[in-house]
């Protein structure tokens, strides 16, 4: 019942103060005590966070957490544990955080659950850092450091990235919908709806250079004016989440890591192209990402953030989920809204374009996961901070998934116009084993495949395109000499 009253009173709280109009930086003094509470930044009892992502369980998360039950009943220590997506560093998992309280936050890497009693011994009870294990420590201003434990983004894998997408993956509890409007999320969005035309933030989204990360990079905000333009009583946005490229995980990441990031980039999309009524085309492969997903759409409606008249705007969005049967054409963006439609997920031959004759015959915006998860970024911090980062014709960031015969895989996400041979050897940490490198399979199955004489290529739509390749999704699969 008390659970329940917090529960209710932090949801009043952040609809009047935060949601309801509050600037960041503005906030009353107890204001700025609660968020830093439900951002978990000031905590009065120990915090264990664990990488549940689906590599963390495939690496043995799920045992992981049941040790950790097991040692702090024996202990009879009181401590929360927060399960979160993948942070990115797939070769560490699982990877296990603790934040005592006062101190900053330190992750750990490969902690199996043989490992576990070693860990919380050394930490919880002798407060000491135990060797080995360490990837680095989060500080944060009013929490004290560990000494000599180095700050975790300047480990060599996270050092070279700029993380927009994936910023709050691994880090954040990705079904609370209160920690992420603690942090920030959807107050731009409820701004937008609230000051700014559509045709406003088609302007901001196109200024920014962002184009399509799903695969031939088209401009995303001249993409949404031909929606946006086009006469219609009813328009559809869907979000293309059936990533079927081998080698490409980023997609699921960002869903089982950061679901509201999807939600809020989808809102603001619908709003800008007049949409009401939108779809996230999703894997049946993905049950973690649906589940994390669902979530995250109950408590976007519980807050009222999606539904009819949201905030008193006029706007109303409604957001569907459809389940997708593994059909790797229905990646195509004609075949997939074949699917949604119940039809066989064939492709059609375009002109017309889904943008004025899609999702059954109305106006159809498909962006992927990716694409969507940049907008509420980019809303927040201007179009200008956006094209700011990359090369001339490729702005932002791009999210790489990392495979094959190196040494550090997972997910990345570096500025446009990074080398390959920087995210192999700087980021990755070279061949396994010593090995040569050989070739990367970039794309997929549409994509091509760079050699040694191209690893200082730069990684943006165009010099991929020059090589014989394409940028695609962003799966990497690195092949050694062998």
């Amino acid at each position: 019942m008390r659970m329940m009253r917090t529960m209710n009173s932090n949801k009043e709280f952040l609809i009047s103060e935060i949601l309801g109009g509050g600037k960041p930086g503005n906030y009353s003094a107890e204001a700025e005590v609660r968020l830093r509470h439900l951002r978990n930044e000031q905590t009065d009892r120990p915090l264990i966070f664990v990488g549940s992502g689906t590599c963390g369980l495939g690496a043995g998360a799920g045992s992981t957490l049941d040790a950790i039950r097991s040692f702090l009943s024996e202990y009879a220590i009181e401590a929360g544990i927060i399960e979160t997506g993948c942070i990115g560093l797939c070769s560490s998992e699982p990877v296990v955080d603790i934040q005592m309280p006062g101190k900053n936050r330190v992750s750990f890497e490969n902690v199996t659950s043989d490992k576990v009693d070693r860990l919380l011994s050394k930490v919880m009870v002798d407060g000491e850092i135990p060797e080995g294990y360490v990837l680095g420590q989060y500080p944060v201003e009013g929490r004290d450091a560990w000494p000599g434990l180095m700050n975790i983004k300047e480990h060599p894998f996270f050092k070279p990235q700029d993380r927009i997408v994936l910023c709050n993956c691994g880090i954040r509890n990705p079904v609370s919908i209160e920690e992420y409007i603690a942090a920030g999320g959807y107050i731009s969005y409820l701004s937008t709806i609230k000051s700014l035309s559509p045709g406003e933030v088609c302007d901001i989204v196109e200024s920014s250079g962002l184009r399509g990360r799903g695969g031939g990079g088209f401009p995303t905000g001249r993409k949404w004016k031909f929606a946006r333009e086009k006469e219609s009583d009813q328009k559809y946005l869907i979000c293309n989440a059936d990533e079927g490229d081998p080698g490409a995980f980023m997609d699921r990441a960002v869903i089982e890591g950061d679901p509201h990031r999807l939600v809020e980039g989808m809102a603001v999309s619908a709003y800008a192209i007049g949409a009401s009524i939108a779809y996230v085309y999703i894997r049946a492969e993905y049950p973690l990402a649906l589940e994390r997903l669902k979530i995250a759409l109950e408590q976007a409606r519980d807050y009222g953030l999606i539904g009819n008249n949201i905030s008193g705007t006029g706007f109303s969005l409604e957001i569907k989920v459809k389940m997708g049967a593994g059909a790797f054409v229905c990646g195509e963006e004609t075949a997939l809204i074949h699917s949604i439609e119940g039809k066989r997920g064939m492709p059609r031959p375009r002109p017309p374009f889904p943008a004025t004759d899609g999702l059954f015959g109305k106006p159809t915006i498909i962006n992927n996961v990716e694409t969507l998860a940049n907008i509420p970024a980019i809303i927040e911090n201007g179009h200008k901070w956006f094209a700011s980062i990359g090369t001339e014709k490729s702005k932002g960031t791009k999210v790489f998934a990392l495979s094959g015969k190196i040494a550090l895989t997972g997910l990345v996400e570096i500025p446009m116009g990074t080398t390959l041979r920087r995210i192999v050897y700087d980021i990755a940490g070279g061949i396994r084993g010593g090995k040569k490198f050989k070739a990367v399979q970039i794309g997929g199955p549409s994509g091509g495949s760079i050699a040694e004489q191209n690893l200082d290529i730069s990684l943006d739509y165009d010099s991929l395109l020059e090589a014989g390749a394409m940028m695609g999704s962003g799966g990497l699969v690195v092949m050694d000499e062998d």
